[in-house]
């Protein structure tokens, strides 16, 4: 058989992942947060993008240059339907659906807790998206400053001392050799949040070219500053540290600390045999170690804890039926400026200059609509979770059915990746509480005898309930967890039923009953 070369003409399909589309994808599973970061970058690196409150501010009319959706950029109106294929949606903006005769105790008008607009207010929030209306909340010239200067009145707040700040000041007043100064804060540095050492101190004394017995030295008269039990290396010297300033270390003490996972296990007679103590002595040397605290920095560099921002806001109507609205609040305010546009351009004589100012306007036209898509795709994936699992909204986690990406994808037209990376980081604001959209989707159980499948997040809030309703003399193992749930219709083996245990970290039987043993003393 001859090798040769020759021409071959061949015709075929494939979906080509411009930077657009790209985009697309990334801007689908970024949570509220990640969006006004990205936002702010594309703010400050394209002239033509400004903030919708910004333009209400300085009174220019923006909506024709924010609906124009034409693509004129260089990637046409390819790029544009490969992203309507990925995120088409219609109907955006407030979606009533469900409706339900039936009473339940969720009857109460949410509608006043979370617009004050009625429907037209959550028509008109997708729409500002867009660029098709001014935003609510007008103004972008500075509304919250005390001042005109750089700094607000936030800067003039105080602040309380971090852990090393506070570990230094103590240094400077009780060690004044400058060696053993130098020496304190290389270890001050090691420190981590909870006040430990956990590194070793080799390293420091050859870096220093010093003697490790003297870093060992400045070790212990780090470990007498306040907080008491700070600059420890483990749990034990931490505790035992504590206890010597309480004067309670004694031999017995001693060999606790040295046994503390007995004390995890709750083994009780062999901690009696080791410390040579009895019941009493022992019940109280527990109780004294109780008192103390296991992470002296604690206290220090307190975490403000972030407030999750819901992007859904799902409630019930005095029809019974539910409203299911984005949250405005979430959505970024976004105009192109096409009368600043029109000036520049006009003006500009150069190709280069004018490529650049075609393809920053694209990129305008495309970001703009690209966020619309993703608004109106996240609330049609969230109004298919609403119907598909209303028995959940009107009853509880009892009733939560099992539910998977691909059927709502199925529902919607959609790609089940489509559906997954809107789930993802995504939370919705419900007559139940605050939850994240990947929650709905569930795993089945099979049920007993034939009957119908139950969704793993229900049967997980069975199990729960079941272990904090036992009495103490009667703790529940997993075999008899297994015997209640198929009584109630669930058909579930025992290592499932361990691993949900273990996934809700809730303890064996054998350490529930130890526990609550220790506690009955």
């Amino acid at each position: 058989m001859a090798v040769t070369q020759r021409l071959d003409l061949r015709q075929s399909q494939t979906l080509v992942m411009t930077p657009q589309l790209q985009q697309a994808i990334k801007l689908l599973e970024l949570s509220n947060q990640e969006l006004t970061s990205y936002v702010e970058q594309e703010l400050e690196q394209n002239p033509l993008l400004e903030r919708g409150d910004d333009a209400r501010a300085e009174g220019t009319e923006m909506a024709d240059g924010a609906a124009d959706f034409s693509g004129d950029g260089p990637e046409g109106e390819g790029a544009e339907t490969a992203a309507d294929n990925l995120l088409d949606a219609s109907d955006y903006g407030r979606r009533e659906v469900l409706p339900d005769e039936r009473d339940s105790p969720l009857d109460t008008d949410y509608e006043n807790v979370y617009s004050s607009d009625g429907a037209a207010d959550g028509a008109a929030a997708v729409a500002d998206l867009a660029g098709l209306n001014s935003w609510r909340n007008g103004g972008g010239g500075g509304g919250g400053d005390f001042g005109d200067g750089e700094f607000g009145l936030e800067h003039t707040l105080s602040r309380e001392l971090t852990l090393h700040e506070h570990l230094e000041q103590q240094l400077g007043l009780d060690i004044a050799d400058p060696t053993e100064r130098l020496i304190g804060l290389q270890l001050i540095d090691l420190v981590d949040e909870a006040g430990y050492i956990r590194a070793e101190l080799t390293p420091i004394a050859e870096r220093l070219n010093c003697d490790l017995a003297q870093v060992e030295a400045v070790l212990r008269k780090l470990q007498q500053l306040d907080p008491i039990g700070v600059c420890a290396r483990d749990l034990a010297e931490c505790l035992a540290l504590q206890l010597k300033e309480r004067d309670r270390l004694d031999p017995a003490m001693q060999t606790l600390l040295q046994h503390l996972d007995l004390l995890a296990k709750h083994d009780r007679a062999q901690l009696m045999k080791l410390c040579g103590v009895d019941a009493e002595d022992l019940a109280d040397m527990i109780l004294e170690i109780r008192s103390l605290n296991p992470r002296p920095g604690a206290s220090f560099d307190k975490i403000e804890a972030q407030t999750i921002v819901p992007d859904i806001l799902v409630y019930r109507q005095p029809d019974g039926s539910w409203g299911i609205e984005l949250n405005a609040d979430t959505l970024p305010r976004l105009l192109v400026n096409q009368q600043y546009y029109a000036q520049v351009s006009g003006r500009t004589q150069s190709k280069q200059d004018k490529d650049y100012l075609a393809e920053r306007l694209s990129a305008a036209n495309w970001l703009v609509k690209t966020l619309h898509q993703r608004a109106t795709t996240i609330l049609k994936v969230a109004s298919e979770i609403v119907r598909q699992q209303e028995a959940f909204f009107l009853h509880g986690v009892q009733h939560l059915k099992p539910l998977i990406r691909r059927d709502i994808a199925n529902a919607i037209e959609m790609h089940e990746s489509t559906v997954s990376r809107v789930a993802t980081n995504k939370y919705m604001a419900t007559p139940r509480g605050l939850y994240e959209m990947r929650y709905f989707f569930s795993a089945a159980i099979q049920g007993a005898n034939g009957v119908a499948s139950h969704s793993a997040e229900s049967v997980r809030s069975r199990i729960k309930e079941l272990i904090d309703a036992e009495p103490a003399n009667a703790v529940l193992s997993d075999d008899q967890l297994v015997a209640i749930l198929k009584g109630q219709g669930v058909d579930i083996a025992r290592r499932t039923v361990a691993k949900y245990r273990e996934s809700l970290k809730i303890q064996s039987s054998v350490q529930r009953r130890r526990e609550k043993a220790l506690r009955s003393v």
